[in-house]
């Protein structure tokens, strides 16, 4: 397929993912490719894996049509898989969603299609009817309203991770360590617009979180990170350039 033609690039960072790989990225090829006209590719990031989740990830990549295997060397984390994904991504627009499952591809043409009409630069996800524990759930929404209130970002919920946004647009947002907990901010301050609209939410069949950590862990990291995304907030440039 000519680069040019390709409208979307499905990102999805994996780490640790044997158990639920293979069915995560076979639902994506079911969903899009059922979507008359829609061009794609699925751009798969292994992020330092130590189990087999390079190895599924190789044989779909020779298997399946449209399907690309990043490896990540050593483990970098979530921003660093993302970043990677995104500067392989040739479509017009860019998808994310988790590795796990838990986001149903389903809403990735929902969000596109959102994306469009509204005539927005990104659009992000809130997850309705969470299948995460309460405590889970709990440390998500006060942590949600502490960001909103020093960002002023209005994002209902960051820790969604399906989003659809313009490709064209990642060239002023700056990524860094953690980056992923405060995209929608980021886009935000580089000046693009940012809208939200519900998606599902399914339970986690196999493993466990890989990225989050324990709750106290994720506690400090994330004020130590909000600090730092405040300061850059604040720091950052904001212009319009038109040429006469």
């Amino acid at each position: 397929m000519d680069m040019h033609q390709i409208a979307l690039s499905i990102v999805i960072p994996f780490y640790n993912e044997e158990e639920s790989v293979q069915a995560v990225c076979e639902e994506v090829w079911h969903v899009l490719s059922a979507v008359p006209g829609l061009t794609w590719e699925l751009v798969m990031v292994d992020d330092g894996s130590t189990d087999q989740t390079p190895r599924i990830m190789a044989d779909l990549a020779r298997e399946y049509k449209f399907f690309r295997c990043l490896r990540l060397a050593p483990n970098s984390g979530q921003s660093a898989a993302l970043e990677a994904g995104f500067e392989a991504a040739r479509g017009e627009y860019v998808a994310t969603l988790d590795g796990d499952g838990q986001n149903d591809p389903c809403d990735i043409v929902c969000l596109l299609d959102a994306v469009k009409e509204h005539g927005v630069d990104m659009m992000c996800g809130i997850r309705r009817r969470r299948a995460d524990t309460l405590v889970r759930r709990m440390s998500s929404r006060i942590a949600n309203r502490v960001r909103s209130a020093v960002l002023k970002d209005r994002i209902t919920d960051v820790g969604c991770s399906l989003r659809v946004f313009r490709r064209s647009c990642m060239g002023r947002v700056r990524f860094f360590r953690n980056a992923h907990r405060f995209f929608p901010a980021l886009f935000i301050m580089a000046g693009f617009s940012v809208a939200e609209m519900p998606v599902n939410h399914r339970p986690r069949e196999h493993g466990t979180s890989k990225y989050g950590g324990g709750i106290n862990s994720r506690l400090w990291v994330g004020i130590a990170d909000l600090a730092g995304v405040f300061w850059l907030s604040k720091r950052s440039l904001r212009y319009v350039v038109t040429e006469e």
